[in-house]
Formats: structure tokens, C-alpha cells, sequence
């Protein structure tokens, strides 16, 4: 039976007692089905028609005036070539608050985008990464990266809290991580998780960009398989994406302070580790951002998170970027899987973005406020 699983990522998370979703093509279903009922696994159909449900997002955009930067919609999925003639545009019109640059290029040659928000004041200043979109189909981490920037720049003038966040700090942002990938997701296979890169031997394509970095990699949670959802390459950052923004990350380690990486979905607020159970050596402080920022999110709309470190809250997994940023000195390092628990999936209607944006955009103002304040 061919399956795509969606939650967990890999087979070697599914237990016992735990919710598993999968998704199968049309005609294996009839198989599918009987199997379930005579190993009495209770199951309920999320999504009976999901062509339709995908149609129903990018289908019959053509009629939306897409190049209209000024009237910019923020509660629909843009495709990379939109999110980043938005970036150009945001760099020309903002140029004092915004400078775009690039950190390298894809397998496919794309140049990888990030955007440097904040006053410039002073050369030096602590700063916060935020990158979205590690993996191809999880389309809301895109969208919030862009509305993170959106709300920066609308409030800046209005709100204390977001002017304090932008004198005292500056933010990198990256929209989109894979954008291979992402690309791909709109093109060819919705579905598509991965970066692009062959693999010579099998004629699979690409590697799980949270599954490549140089900590404890491909161990636990990872696949040495090239065909696997979670494939960890044939070596730490053998990804050009990876590699590009961990020589970035790397290069500017004193200055940045929190790492930010925009998942989806589980409601979860993961902190390290990854790829082990055990306690950070600032558990206090990061642990009581956590609780905050949960908190804050909540008041939205009522929407709980679950938080906690990432191998006992999700499972366990290796050579993610979080631990990865985390090892590298960076002391705040959280991981967001967002909205929703499974009805959608990575199929998240875009009539959620603008709620699942709104409750995310006070954790994560929240979380930047925690470190503009000492914590012992």
C-alpha cells in the first residue's frame, strides 16, 4: 500500500494507541479500508475528495490581481514568484526599515531571500531569525513569515511593543527556506515535502532540510533511505539551502539570540532537544517563554498549544535546525507547528490564515519581549 503518512513524519513514530493520518491515493482505498476494519483500527475519513480540496486553494486564482503589491493579500498562499517580487517591492518602498539580501543559492539556482527588518541605529545589534517553509507543503509557515512582516511594518508607528522589538533588535526573515521545493509543491505534487537535489543511485528526489544539519545526524528519527519522506542526505548540510543558512547563522552567532522555525501542523511549541531526552542547561528560561507564549496565543481564539521539548512533546528526530541553532550557542531556539491538529492538514484553508497569523503574531511578540528582558 502506498501511503503518504502526514502525522507522524516517519514510520518509526507510529505507536500504539496514538492517531496516525495517512494519505492514500483513490484506488487503493477499497485495499485500504477492509485492512483497517479486520485489524480493528478505528478510522475516519478527514478529507473524502482531496483534488477537490486542493483545488479549492489554487485553482481560480487567475482572476485575483496578483501583481498589485500595494493591495498585497495576506489571508491567501502566494507562489514563490509572488512572495518574492513582495520582497523586492517591500525592499524598494521600506528602504528604511528593510534590506533584502541573498544567503546563497538552491540546488536549482534560486537565490535564497531574507529580509533584514529594524532601525538602524547602531551597527551592532542582538538579533532574532525566523525562517518558514523548511518543508514544501506546509504553505501557513510562508504565510505567517509574510505576515510577521506585514504587521512589523503597519504597527511600527502605533504599537510600543513592535517599535521596541524593531529599535532594539533586528529581525531576519526568511519566507521561504525551500524554495525548490515550495515551488514544486505548486507546480507538480501539492504534497511534496523535501528539497529538490537528485540522488544519482535511486532517482529520488530530495533530501528533509530538517533532517541535515550537523547535529547527531541521521540518527534517531532521520532515513539513510533516499526515497524516505525524512532522507538526511548523503551528508550534514549536503543541502545548498542548509548549507547556505548555517554559514550564515554561523557567521553572525554572537549577534543572533532566538531562532524561529514556522512548521506545520500539531499546535506545538517545541524547544530542545530534538534528538534526545534531556534537559537544556536554560530550561528555566526558555521553558517560562514557552508558557507565556503559549498563553498569549491562546487568548485569541482559544487555540491551546502543547509546549515542551521537542522529543518527549512530537518524537524524537535528528539533525533538525532548532537543535542545530541551539548547539551553535543560540539560546532561544523554538520550533512552531501550527494550526491545525489533522481535520485540515497541510491543507489549511486559506480562511484560516488570518487567525492562525493573528494568535502566532502574539507568541512570537511575546517570545521577542522575553529576550529584550533579562532572564536568569
Amino acid at each position: 500500500l502506498q501511503v503518504d503518512l502526514w502525522q507522524p513524519s516517519s514510520p518509526f513514530h507510529i505507536v500504539k494507541g496514538a492517531v496516525t493520518d495517512v494519505r492514500v491515493p483513490r484506488d487503493t482505498t477499497w485495499s485500504l479500508l477492509p485492512y483497517l476494519q479486520q485489524a480493528n483500527i478505528p478510522y475516519t475519513i478527514l478529507i473524502s475528495d482531496l483534488q477537490q480540496a486542493i483545488e479549492n486553494q489554487t485553482g481560480g486564482r487567475s482572476h485575483r490581481n496578483r501583481r498589485s503589491l500595494s493591495g498585497y493579500n495576506y489571508e491567501v498562499y502566494h507562489s514563490l514568484e509572488e512572495i518574492e517580487d513582495w520582497m523586492h517591492y517591500l525592499n524598494r518602498t521600506y528602504s528604511d526599515l528593510v534590506h533584502m539580501f541573498s544567503v546563497g543559492k538552491s540546488y536549482e539556482g534560486r537565490p535564497l531571500y531574507v529580509l533584514k527588518l529594524g532601525k538602524r541605529l547602531r551597527p551592532y545589534k542582538k538579533a532574532v531569525w525566523i525562517d518558514c517553509g523548511i518543508h514544501a507543503r506546509e504553505w501557513i509557515g510562508p504565510a505567517f513569515c509574510q505576515w510577521f512582516v506585514k504587521e512589523a511594518l503597519q504597527t511600527y508607528q502605533t504599537d510600543p511593543d513592535m517599535r521596541r522589538m524593531l529599535t532594539q533588535l533586528y529581525f531576519y526573515i526568511m519566507p521561504v527556506f525551500n524554495v525548490d521545493g515550495y515551488h514544486f509543491s505548486w507546480t507538480n505534487d501539492r504534497f511534496w515535502r523535501k528539497t529538490r537535489s537528485k540522488n544519482m543511485r535511486f532517482h529520488c528526489h530530495g533530501v528533509d532540510a530538517n533532517r541535515n544539519w550537523k547535529v547527531k545526524w541521521c540518527d534517531e528519527g532521520a532515513s539513510l533511505h533516499p526515497c524516505d519522506d525524512t532522507y538526511c542526505g548523503p551528508f550534514p548540510e549536503s543541502e545548498p539551502e542548509v548549507k547556505a543558512v548555517a554559514h550564515f547563522l554561523r557567521k553572525h552567532r554572537k549577534q543572533i539570540k532566538a531562532y524561529l522555525s514556522f512548521h506545520a501542523y500539531a499546535q506545538m511549541l517545541l524547544y530542545p532537544y530534538s534528538y534526545k531526552y534531556a534537559t537544556i542547561p536554560n530550561f528555566n528560561c526558555v521553558e517560562s517563554a514557552a508558557y507565556n507564549a503559549v498563553n498569549a496565543l491562546q487568548s485569541a481564539y482559544g487555540v491551546r498549544y502543547r509546549y515542551g521539548p521537542a522529543s518527549s512533546t512530537l518524537y524524537v528526530s535528528s539533525g533538525s535546525s532548532m537543535d542545530w541553532a541551539y548547539k551553535n550557542g543560540i539560546p532561544y531556539a523554538f520550533a512552531f507547528e501550527l494550526r491545525d491538529t489533522g481535520h485540515f492538514g497541510f491543507l489549511l484553508p486559506e480562511t484560516l490564515i488570518k487567525p492562525t497569523c493573528t494568535e502566532t503574531m502574539l507568541a512570537v511578540k511575546n517570545i521577542t519581549l522575553h529576550l529584550l528582558k533579562k532572564c536568569h
